[in-house]
């Protein structure tokens, strides 16, 4: 199983992070002794506004607002983190957050909202559909490049990610066991995989643990691949079942590029599907 972080109690996290609130709101609202400011406001010499300033709480966000034409992006929980909803918010996120323009969460990271209210921050709180189905991205690439006035910089980015997904699409399905679209059972999270190996969905699970009953009956489909969720696994899921399992990895590295996210799952599913032979369904 991936390593997660314990969460303490939220009520005395939540009360802790209040009680720092008006230090770090200070410290935030306070130049540097060069007199720079931070934040997305005028410069102190009434020049030119500063850039847009994102926060975003894991990688994944990240690479959303980079491919979106965000250059200042700040990631609150670190990539070590298998599993983000379980991170426990730290007093130094406040004063990345209340510097910040825009803070982006996805709807399972409930701390998300309370960060932004213990700092104080005028941010304001973009919500994420974090799915890496490719035409669920290039739509939230394009409403993110709306709202941080990037447009251009986002249709640059829409236009690459096309390019390269229809490259590793292709090379993943021209190693089709037997020339077959192959069979899958996948996560809930991980579907977009499928997709992109043109497999044959025949079941999904998650994002609980498998129940015995589902194990048989997700079994019996006899899939030639199991697509498991690396930040959520529990282990080997059809075991006895033949299948192969793939470990999907669905966040971006430190660099916040999500092109690597296609390519890494893409010579995954490639080596697996050369292991299966003549079991595709």
């Amino acid at each position: 199983m991936a390593p997660r972080t314990r969460v303490r109690s939220s009520s005395a996290r939540i009360a802790l992070l209040l009680a720092l609130t008006p230090a770090l709101a200070l410290v935030a609202g306070c130049g540097t002794e060069d007199g720079k400011g931070g934040g997305g406001g005028a410069s102190a010499g009434g020049g030119a506004p500063s850039r847009t300033t994102v926060v975003v709480t894991t990688t994944w966000e990240g690479a959303f607002a980079k491919a979106a034409g965000a250059q200042d992006v700040k990631v609150i929980v670190p990539q070590s983190v298998h599993h983000a909803p379980d991170y426990d918010p730290k007093p130094s996120d406040l004063a990345a957050v209340a510097g910040a323009d825009f803070v982006l969460y996805a709807p399972f990271e409930p701390y998300a909202a309370k960060i932004k209210e213990a700092a104080g921050s005028k941010a304001e709180l973009v919500e994420v559909n974090l799915d890496n189905d490719a035409d669920k991205v290039k739509a939230e690439v394009t409403r993110l490049g709306a709202l941080f006035g990037t447009q251009a910089a986002a249709a640059k980015w829409t236009a690459d990610f096309d390019a390269e997904y229809g490259r590793v699409a292709q090379d993943v399905r021209a190693a089709w066991p037997g020339g077959k679209s192959p069979s899958a059972v996948s996560q809930v999270f991980t579907a977009w995989s499928a997709k992109l190996a043109g497999a044959t969905t025949v079941g999904t699970y998650g994002p609980e643990a498998v129940t015995p009953a589902q194990l048989a009956e997700l079994s019996a489909k006899k899939p030639a691949l199991v697509l498991d969720n690396a930040h959520m696994s529990t282990g080997t899921v059809l075991p006895d079942s033949g299948a192969r399992q793939v470990q999907i990895v669905n966040y971006p590295g430190n660099d916040l590029d999500l092109l690597p996210v296609y390519r890494n799952a893409g010579a995954a599913l490639k080596a697996a599907m050369g292991k299966v032979g003549g079991s595709a369904g």
